[in-house]
């Protein structure tokens, strides 16, 4: 979430990357019925068949679960700040992930759409 332009002074890189790593959230153990194993996530013993996209976006909502998170913050999170993504690009991303997570437990439906807001997943 920084930008440095060029010609930059290596003391001013060092002095935002300190300030960034101070910024950095240590992730909370998933909820109950998650297990995620590096780029495994497992719902209720069922292997999850995620794709990279979907994983970074499942683990965006995990990390700060009942937060409404904007499509524009997940797109620069999950994408970053240079993809070629819309608002869109998270809507169906999102879907998929839902359809994912519904065949693994047909009774939950985690990932709540706020309209105009974003998404949030409630455990």
């Amino acid at each position: 979430d920084d930008y440095l332009a060029k010609p930059f002074s290596p003391r001013e890189l060092v002095a935002r990357v300190r300030a960034l790593l101070r910024r950095t959230q240590v992730m909370p153990p998933p909820k109950p019925g998650f297990v995620v194993d590096g780029a495994r996530v497992r719902l209720d013993g069922q292997l999850l068949n995620l794709t990279k996209l979907e994983l970074g976006l499942l683990l965006r909502l995990l990390a700060a679960p009942q937060r409404i998170h904007s499509r524009e913050a997940l797109l620069n999170a999950v994408w970053g700040t240079s993809a070629e993504a819309t608002d869109r690009t998270v809507d169906t991303h999102v879907k998929t992930l839902r359809a994912k997570l519904r065949e693994a437990a047909p009774a939950r439906d985690p990932i709540k759409t706020h309209r105009g807001l974003g998404y949030s997943f409630e455990p």
